[in-house]
């Protein structure tokens, strides 16, 4: 098969519109036209009057030879890759120790998925609940001001990602086509089979629920074990090499341990660095979640055709360079969602965005952080772990400004940028429960954070119209945007100074949201088996 690019129609076309369209490109009749399948949808937006829908597709050809031959050197056309994924090995029959995994997220249900599709029965190590129990735990936050420190947004089966937007694409380089394995396996768990060809899919929370718990089925009949509430409390090294893990008090050894605990297991990192394993401070970034209406964002970026149910609820991503050398950008855009707690410890106030797949929730929102470094918290090689301890000063904070009962702190955008405090809401309805309290951002971040913002949203406010809207609200604090730590790792994908650890994931500091993390979690799998293999070898 051949691969075609950039075929563009009207948004509205017909049905016949495109095959036509590939016809018309290839200069071909149509009994030369064997078959074809959409590989890509993204809608064009560049002209709000005149939206176009732009297509990849897979076509077969009577003779492909000789249209590669009229079309050399052309650019929007070539061979279809070979996207299948391909196992590097199947577990002998007489495996000895088990690879144990720590963190049954993304990342953790990739891995434990393809080890158990090679045979490797994995041995899943998930410090807070099944889903559904999860789901229970978390809503007690939202609604009753509730929190389980071991079963919330942070901590449970499906990781953060869990309750986010579900976004499912990612900028990470894929010579290999991994994304396409994990596009086919949440498919093959229940996700719409659109995820595999719309531009920037998404599921929603309420989907990733039953699809993580297909998942887990075939893992456990693949013959791998899922333990919840199961909290490694420690990892034995001996001469450099991992032995084995602590859990609830028993030992179990494994020479192959996966660590993917998410960006919240603190307590983990903390007995990471205890036990010798390298770690080092990385940048972050912190800020706040910004609301507006939905319908505002639809406008300014689709403008007559707003609300076309091809386009969907309109997203952005924004960047601005301040002048006291800061980056402020949007993070984690949630289109017609809600603003969520997320906080995984008591006292504290942490904010996150999350949609469900309809995205047809009144407000969109956004993370509007500012990037930190290791010299603002103070991090050095004998304490990489400050950036936690900024972290949870800012949300401590929060908490504090929220009226100490789970509430967070929020403010106008107006009030903001005229630096002063909020006492009443406008016409822009917070979504984060259990509740807001108007007050003053001002002291809810180091300085020089609040200063960038309230440089940057009139900025942004001449790409996206309305971005300053003064009754626009912004919530705080956003502060896990990503690991504050990396847990380094060589290219055999073991622990610099450890062998036999396998540090993946957004907690290790090696990805950045469901994909890139699911991705991570299938190449940290074919490190284990591999070296599995190699062993018994």
């Amino acid at each position: 098969m051949l691969r075609l690019h950039e075929i563009r129609l009207p948004l509205d076309h017909t049905e016949a519109a495109l095959p036509a369209a590939i016809l018309e490109r290839l200069d071909i009749p149509a009994s030369d036209l064997l078959s074809f399948k959409v590989y890509k949808r993204s809608p064009d937006a560049r002209k709000k009057s005149a939206i176009l829908l732009s297509y990849s597709v897979d076509v077969e050809l009577a003779d492909e030879a000789a249209i590669l031959t009229r079309f050399a050197g052309k650019s929007h056309i070539g061979p279809t890759p070979d996207m299948a994924y391909k196992f590097v090995g199947q577990a002998p029959a007489n495996l000895g120790e088990r690879p144990v995994i720590i963190g049954f997220g993304p990342c953790g249900i990739l891995a434990a998925l393809v080890l158990a599709q090679m045979g490797f029965r994995p041995i899943v190590l998930e410090r807070g609940k099944a889903v559904r129990e999860r789901t229970q735990d978390t809503w007690g936050l939202w609604r009753k001001q509730k929190l389980n420190p071991e079963s919330n947004v942070q901590f449970g089966e499906g990781g953060a990602g869990t309750f986010s937007d579900g976004k499912l694409y990612s900028q990470i380089k894929d010579p290999r086509f991994l994304t396409r394995k994990v596009l086919d396996e949440f498919v093959k768990a229940g996700a719409p089979e659109e995820i595999q060809w719309i531009n920037r899919p998404h599921i929603g929370t309420f989907r990733l629920v039953g699809m993580v718990e297909k998942m887990r089925a075939e893992i456990i009949a693949l013959g791998g074990e899922i333990r919840f509430e199961a909290k490694v409390e420690d990892i034995a090294v001996e001469n450099g090499q991992v032995t084995g893990v602590t859990v609830n008090g028993k030992f179990i050894p494994s020479r192959h341990v996966v660590l993917a605990v998410g960006h919240s297991a603190r307590d983990t990192f903390q007995m990471v660095h205890q036990r010798g394993i390298y770690v080092e401070a990385k940048p972050f970034a912190i800020g706040f979640r910004i609301e507006h209406p939905q319908s505002l964002i639809d406008e300014c970026r689709f403008g007559s055709f707003a609300g076309h149910e091809l386009l969907g609820a309109a997203d952005y991503k924004l960047v601005h360079h301040a002048k006291n050398g800061r980056a402020v950008y949007s993070f984690c855009m949630c289109p017609g969602g809600t603003v969520v707690a997320a906080t995984s410890e008591e006292g504290r106030v942490v904010t996150n965005g999350m949609s469900q797949y309809s995205r047809n929730e009144r407000n969109a929102n956004a993370g509007l952080v500012v990037n930190v470094n290791p010299e603002d918290f103070g991090a050095t090689p004998e304490n990489p772990l400050a950036g936690m301890d900024f972290q949870r000063h800012w949300e401590s904070r929060a908490f504090e400004l929220g009226g100490r009962n789970y509430f967070a702190p929020a403010q106008l955008v107006g009030d903001f940028l005229a630096r002063r405090p909020s006492t009443q809401l406008g016409s822009v309805e917070p979504s984060y429960k259990p509740g807001v309290m108007p007050t003053d951002l001002a002291t809810a971040l180091p300085d020089y954070v609040i200063e960038a913002m309230r440089e940057a949203i009139p900025a942004m406010a001449r790409q996206i119209r309305g971005y300053d809207l003064p009754d626009a609200v912004l919530t705080g604090v956003e502060t896990r945007t990503s690991s504050p730590i990396r847990i380094k790792r060589g290219a055999d994908y073991q622990s610099i100074n450890t062998r036999g650890l396998y540090p993946g994931g957004e907690g290790a500091g090696y990805a950045g949201g469901i994909m890139s993390a699911a991705v991570d979690g299938i190449e940290l799998a074919e490190a284990v088996a591999l070296d599995i293999l190699a062993q018994q070898a």
